[in-house]
C-alpha cells in the first residue's frame, strides 16, 4: 500500500514497523457540541484506511481515537450549560458513538477521554521529561514549550524559521495559521475551572499535550506508525505534537502523518463554502437524515471524492450519492433473478479483474472513488450479460462474494442493508399509530385517520388495511 505522507509531501510504501500491528492515532472529536458532517469526513476516511489495512494488506490494526473533553471551548460550553465538565462532554460523546455506528464506522481499540485520570497522568509524565530536557519555561503558573529548542520545529507545516516568535506566548489552544510561538503545556487554572495536579503542579492540560500523551500511553514506543486528522489540524496541532513527544523522547513520533480535506457547503447560486456558525450552514447526521436521506447515502458521498480532496457537500450531491447507491443495491437483488445454468468464464474473467482495479486503487492512497468507478463498470458489463441471459447461479454467488470483499473496505453495502433491516421509524412508535388510527377511525375522526397514515407515510412506511387488521411495511 502506498501513502501520502504529509511529513515528506509524497506517496510512500507503507508497511507496519513491529510484526504485522499498525500502530496508528487519529485524532477524535473535541466534544463542545456534536460532530458534524465535516467531522465525519475525516472519520470515514480513516475508518477506509483502518479497513483496508486489515481486510485488504492483512494488518493488524491497533488504533487510538482520542476525545477532547478539556480544552478552552468545552469549559466554556459547560460552564454556559451550568453543568459540569465531564457530564457536558459525556453527552457529546454519547451523540458521536450513534453517529459512528450509523456511519458504519469500525469500533476502535481505544476511545480515551483526555480527563482519564491515567491520562492526566501520562500528561504529567511528558512534561516532566521536557522540563527535564529543558524544553519548558514556567510563567505565571503556567508552563511552556519553548520551540526554539527544538531545531526542526514547523518540519511538519512546513512553517519559515524566520517569522517565528520564541519567547512570545500563546495561551489559547487555538490560535492563527503560522503564528509559531511558544505554546502552553499545562495551563493555571481559573476560578471554577476543574484542575489537577499530576505532580507537576495544579493546572489543568494545554490541548496539544493531551493527544501527544495519550498515544505515546496506549501505542507504546515512538515512533508509531500512522497519525491522522483533518487538514486544520495541521498547523498548529500536530506540528505542536510532534514538537512534545518528540522533545520528551528524543525519537521520531509518528512515521507517517495522514491528512484529510475540508468537507467545503456549496449552497445554490453561492460559491462553495466551509462550515461556519455564523453563516447558518453546519450540519450534522441527523439534520442530513431529517432532510429524507440515510446515513448510507452520506458515506457513499464521502467516499466519491478521494480523501485529499476538498468535497462539495450539497444536497444535490447527496441526491446523486442515494442514486448512485441505489444502482448498486437494484443490480444485486437482480442477482436473485438470475436462472440455474452452467457458470460462465466470462463472469469469472470480468471478477478477477475488477478484483484487481479496485485492489490497486485502493493501495494507491486509497483511491476510494477510483475503486467505486471499477465497480460501476464492472455493474454495466454484468447487466449485459444478465440481459443476454449468459449469467447463471454459480456465477451469481461469485458476483455477491466479489461484492462482499470490496465492502469489506468501502463499509457502505453492508450499511445500508443494515439500514433496509431497520425501519425509519421505531416499531414501538409504529403500533402506537397504528392503534391510535383505528380508535380515530372508530370515532369517525378520518382527517386524523389521514393524517396518521400521511406521517407515516412521509417518513417511510406504509400502512395497509386487511378487513379489521392493518399491516406496516418500509417504502
Amino acid at each position: 500500500m502506498r501513502l501520502y505522507n504529509t511529513l515528506t509531501r509524497s506517496e510512500e510504501e507503507f508497511a507496519p514497523s513491529q510484526d504485522n500491528i499498525v500502530r496508528m492515532y487519529t485524532c477524535g472529536l473535541t466534544v463542545y457540541a456534536r460532530g458534524h458532517i465535516g467531522n465525519f469526513r475525516t472519520f470515514v476516511a480513516t475508518d477506509v484506511l483502518r479497513r483496508a489495512l486489515r481486510h485488504q494488506a492483512g494488518c493488524e490494526v491497533r488504533q487510538v481515537m482520542n476525545f477532547t473533553d478539556v480544552d478552552d471551548r468545552t469549559i466554556l460550553e459547560s460552564q454556559k450549560a451550568g453543568v459540569p465538565l465531564r457530564e457536558y462532554t459525556g453527552r457529546y460523546i454519547d451523540a458521536f458513538r450513534r453517529d459512528a455506528a450509523a456511519l458504519g464506522l469500525e469500533p476502535v481499540e481505544e476511545n480515551p477521554r483526555a480527563t482519564d485520570d491515567e491520562n492526566i497522568t501520562a500528561m504529567g509524565r511528558t512534561i516532566a521529561a521536557l522540563e527535564e530536557r529543558g524544553h519548558t519555561y514556567r510563567s505565571d503558573g503556567s508552563i511552556y514549550f519553548k520551540i526554539s529548542t527544538l531545531p526542526d520545529y514547523g518540519k511538519l507545516a512546513r512553517l519559515d524559521h524566520a517569522g517565528m516568535k520564541s519567547g512570545a506566548r500563546i495561551d489559547s489552544d487555538r490560535y492563527e495559521k503560522e503564528d509559531a510561538r511558544d505554546f502552553v503545556l499545562w495551563k493555571a487554572t481559573k476560578p471554577g475551572e476543574p484542575t489537577w495536579d499530576p505532580g507537576i503542579g495544579a493546572g489543568r492540560p494545554g490541548w496539544h499535550i493531551e493527544c501527544s500523551a495519550m498515544a505515546l500511553r496506549l501505542l507504546g514506543e515512538p515512533p508509531i506508525d500512522i497519525h491522522a486528522g483533518g487538514v486544520d489540524l495541521i498547523f498548529p496541532h500536530h506540528e505542536n505534537e510532534i514538537a512534545q513527544s518528540e522533545g520528551a523522547t528524543g525519537r521520531p513520533f509518528s512515521r507517517f502523518w495522514v491528512h484529510v480535506e475540508h468537507l467545503m457547503i456549496e449552497d445554490e447560486g453561492k460559491a462553495a463554502e466551509k462550515m461556519s456558525k455564523s453563516l447558518g450552514n453546519v450540519y450534522n447526521l441527523q439534520d442530513v437524515v431529517d432532510r429524507g436521506f440515510r446515513p448510507s447515502a452520506l458515506r457513499y458521498l464521502y467516499l466519491g471524492v478521494h480523501y485529499r480532496k476538498q468535497l462539495r457537500f450539497s444536497w444535490t450531491a447527496m441526491a446523486q450519492a442515494e442514486e448512485a447507491l441505489k444502482r448498486l443495491t437494484d443490480f444485486l437483488a437482480r442477482l436473485d433473478t438470475v436462472p440455474g445454468r452452467a457458470a460462465n468464464p466470462v463472469v469469472a474473467e470480468r471478477l478477477a479483474e475488477a478484483t484487481r482495479g479496485f485492489a490497486g486503487h485502493i493501495d494507491d492512497d486509497l483511491n476510494t472513488a477510483a475503486a467505486l468507478g471499477v465497480i460501476f463498470d464492472l455493474v454495466r458489463a454484468l447487466n449485459s450479460t444478465i440481459d443476454a441471459g449468459e449469467m447463471g447461479t454459480d456465477d451469481a454467488r461469485a458476483v455477491r462474494e466479489t461484492f462482499e470483499r470490496f465492502d469489506k473496505v468501502l463499509g457502505v453495502l453492508a450499511l445500508r442493508r443494515g439500514e433496509d433491516e431497520r425501519p425509519p421509524v421505531p416499531v414501538e412508535e409504529i403500533e402506537h399509530l397504528i392503534a391510535a388510527r383505528r380508535a380515530a377511525r372508530l370515532a369517525r375522526n378520518f382527517a386524523e385517520a389521514d393524517r396518521i397514515r400521511q406521517d407515516l407515510d412521509t417518513r417511510g412506511i406504509l400502512l395497509e388495511d386487511t378487513g379489521s387488521t392493518t399491516r406496516w411495511k418500509r417504502k
